[in-house]
Order: C-alpha cells, then structure tokens, then sequence
C-alpha cells in the first residue's frame, strides 16, 4: 500500500520505518528541511535500538522516502497518518492540537480520491470529529474517512512493539477503511496480535486510559515503597508476590524515580482535561499525578538523609539521566530537578550516560559529564544509580571506586542489598 507519514518523529518515523519493511511504499513527510535531508543521509534524529539499519535498508530499496512537500506526498498516497506532536497546552494541563487541525487543513488540499486519513497521534477524545468537519468543509464526505488508530510503542522497545503489538485499535465505522486497514496490518495480525474495531472516540480514549493505568500502577508501587522503607519491608518481595496474581501482572511494578518521558505525564494530565470537561471527577488519576510530582522531592530527601545533611563539597555521580533505559529522551526525567537541586546545596555532581552529554546540563556549574562509568564513579562520594542501563547491572565498585568511603544510592535496585553488605558497601534501595 501506499502510505504517507505526516511528521518524523518518534511515532512517525518508527511506524513508518516498520511499515516500509514490511512491503508497503512509505513516504514520511516534515517540513523540518534539515531533519529531512539528514534522513536521507541515514542520520536518525532519535535513539532507538536498530531504527538506523532499519531506515537505511528500506531508503536503499526505495520503499521508504523523506520529502518537505506534503500537498504532493498526500496526493500520492492512500492512506496517510497523522503523527505530529500533541503536546500540553502552555499554562494549561489539555493537549495542544493544534498542529493536529494545522496538518487537517494542508490534507484537504490534497484530496481528489478516496483516502483514510488516521490519527496516529494521542489526541483528545473527539479530535476525529474535528479532523472529519475540517475536512469536509472542502472535501465531499464519500472521499474521506478518518480513522482513529493510537500507537502502543515503548521508547526503547519501539520496534519490537511494531512488529509484536499486543493489540491494534482500529477508531472507525467505515467498513472500507476497516478492511483496508486490516489487510495493512495482516502481517503483524498473523503473528497473533489482536485486532479490535472500535468506535473512533472509544479508540481516542483506549490510548489515555491505557497510559494513565500504567502511571498508576508505577506510582501505587512507589508509594509501597515509600511504606516498605518505614516498617523494613523489601519492595521486590511486594512486587513479586503482588505480579504473580494474573489479575494484577507484575509489568510496571518496578519501584523507583517518577515516572517520565514523552506519554505519562501529558497524557494523565490531558484526560484529567477532558473529564473536567464532561464534569467527570477522576479522583485517582488527580492522586497519580500529585503523587508522581511529589516524587523527587521524596527522592532528594532521601539523599540528603544517606549524606547525613552533609552535600556541600560532596562528589554525587548520577549513573544514567535518561527517565528510562534504552532512549535519549530526558523529558520529566528525575534527574532535572535532582542534579539542580544538589548543586543549589554546594554539591559537584559528575554524570554518565550511554546517550551522551545532555545540553539541559550543559549552562551549569559544578556539573561535569564523563565519558565512561570508571571516570564517572572513581572519586564519588555517592553513586545515585538514576537509570536502569545493563551497563550499570554488573560494576565492579570495589575495585573501581577509589574513594573507600563511597555510598550507593541505587533508584533501580539493580543490586541485591545482601551482596553489597557482604562486599562491606553501604548500600541504598528504593522501598528497603
């Protein structure tokens, strides 16, 4: 099939990416013209495990192209996605969409036959009304029909979840464009995901509910752990005996920071949005996100307890920045407020990321990056392991810390407590 990508960025390039490889001719549009040309020399704006190879295979094979000319790339396509950003609204806590109705009204230009038009992108319930009226205002309805269908894909596991997707929602009542679409995913179908029509505005809704559930079960387990810290309680034996139940799972049990990136935390905030909009009170999802706020502040604390209140002069080595392994993004990420926060109170913080040096810390001082983890942890007086990389699962402290004074401060619980007492390590969990 023929598909148009409309924006290159996470979701965008990504689906677009896969959806090339699997055969179809795939155009993924940006008006960002530096962005395009860098695709097209194979250089890959985000971090993602294998994205790179991917793209440069199928840009090879001429199944995948990059172009800055939507109105063209609309016309040559039958089904087009829209997967622009649907960030939170400045002074405000419900999704900008404007970009959504901005790209809405460049598509109806293009429009001279049938095309689906879906919206890849998180968006508020009823967005698909709005496309659909925008749209019509210059389109006859028989040439159109948008369809909600949202992305499931994880930072880090993004391709993985493309090709082995636990379930495709598919936003529509239009029989066409639910067959055409259940024959574009029939690769991904055969292999056993499940293929579920809904109604567009349930389809919108799937996506929020599916994202502000999962930001509760991460912060019910920190806020377990804030309990198993008090009574001298082990949070992992909680998870583990909670995650065996098969009503409950043991995915996102994982005690630690805040959660963070590019959904949680504008999603919980935009469906708080629309509830107060429908005079709907969603109490527990106003909690989540008190609590998730609340979250580094009960971090920090806990720092300044393991150094006694003592941080001025101190040398902090933060292992990872990132908000969680396997990606660059550092939105909402702990360690924007931490490494701050330790420098306001005298602190010299050094740092290492398998991404690289971050330009959020770049204009401050006392903060230095290095370039691998031994530099990084050899003079520390403490070792806040900030980031769940493998890289950090199997250090060598002993050996590689110099200072012998040294603490660990492990926000993952990558480590067992009973080794490092046995390896005479003063160590720290999260919720033990």
């Amino acid at each position: 099939m023929k598909l148009c990508m409309i924006g290159t960025g996470y979701v965008g390039l990504v689906s677009g990416t896969c959806f090339s490889d699997l055969g179809n001719d795939v155009i993924c549009v940006d008006r960002d013209q530096k962005k395009i040309n860098n695709l097209k020399k194979g250089i890959i704006p985000i971090y993602e495990r294998g994205l790179d190879e991917l793209v440069l295979k199928n840009y090879k094979n001429n199944r995948l192209k990059f172009s800055t000319d939507l109105r063209d790339s609309v016309s040559k396509s039958d089904i087009i996605f829209i997967c622009v950003g649907t960030p939170t609204k400045k002074n405000g806590s419900g999704a900008d969409l404007s970009q959504i109705y901005n790209v809405a009204k460049e598509i109806r230009r293009s429009i001279s036959r049938f095309k689906i038009i879906i919206t890849k992108s998180t968006v508020s319930v009823t967005t698909g009304d709005e496309i659909e009226k925008i749209i019509s205002q210059k389109v006859p309805k028989k040439l159109f029909a948008v369809v909600s269908n949202p992305e499931f894909l994880r930072e880090g596991e993004a391709i993985r979840d493309f090709y082995k997707p636990d379930r495709i929602i598919i936003g529509t009542s239009d029989k066409k464009s639910n067959n055409l679409l259940k024959s574009l995913y029939s690769p991904l179908t055969s292999g056993g995901a499940k293929y579920i029509n809904t109604s567009r505005r349930a389809a919108e809704l799937i996506k929020y509910a599916s994202n502000a559930f999962l930001a509760t079960k991460i912060t019910f387990i920190n806020e377990m752990a804030n309990l198993c810290e008090k009574i001298d309680v082990n949070i992992e034996d909680i998870s583990i005996g909670m995650g065996l139940d098969k009503r409950i799972g043991g995915r996102f049990l994982r005690a630690g920071p805040a959660y963070g990136g590019s959904c949680f935390p504008k999603d919980t905030k935009a469906i708080i949005t629309t509830a107060d909009k429908y005079k709907t009170n969603l109490s527990v999802i106003k909690s989540v996100i008190k609590s998730n706020e609340n979250r580094t502040s009960l971090l920090l604390k806990r720092v300044f307890d393991i150094l006694k209140g003592k941080v001025k002069n101190k040398k902090i080595c933060f292992l990872g920045v990132t908000f969680k392994a396997n990606t660059d993004d550092m939105r909402d990420s702990s360690s924007l407020s931490m490494i701050p926060s330790l420098i306001k109170k005298g602190a010299k913080v050094n740092y290492f990321d398998p991404t690289g040096e971050k330009v959020e810390f770049k204009k401050l001082k006392n903060v230095k990056f290095s370039n691998n983890i031994n530099s990084s942890i050899k003079d520390a007086d403490l070792i806040i392991i900030h980031t769940e990389w493998n890289d950090f699962k199997s250090i060598n402290f002993k050996k590689e810390v110099k200072n012998k004074k040294f603490k660990i401060f492990d926000m993952r619980n990558l480590y067992s407590p009973f080794k490092m007492e046995k390896l005479k390590i003063k160590y720290f969990g999260v919720g033990c």
